[in-house]
């Protein structure tokens, strides 16, 4: 019974009550300071900085806040594209897929 109560519980939520929230420099960041890290990559620039995806997000009047991109450049210190791509990919596997 109280798993059928918990059930219940969880079908009555909405799509955005069930599903947990990720931690708000994540939700904050979205996609748009990575694909500006690529961008810059794809540009010849092996390492940019966070005035790089200043530049990138700006010109195309994208609002910018310099702690995200710096925490973005900060974790990639070190690390190719190439590389964090590859520990990724290795990571998704575990996850299986596709149909029955």
């Amino acid at each position: 019974q109280a798993f059928l109560a918990q059930r219940q519980v969880e079908c009555s939520l909405s799509p955005a009550e069930a599903l947990p929230r990720p931690p708000l420099h994540i939700a904050k960041m979205g996609m748009k300071y990575c694909a500006a890290y690529l961008m810059a990559v794809l540009a010849g620039n092996d390492s940019p900085s966070a005035g790089d995806i200043q530049k990138i997000l700006e010109s195309v009047e994208a609002e910018y806040d310099s702690s995200v991109a710096e925490k973005l450049v900060s974790e990639l210190e070190g690390k190719t594209v190439h590389e964090v791509i590859a520990a990724g990919k290795e990571k998704l596997k575990g996850f299986g897929g596709g149909g029955g």
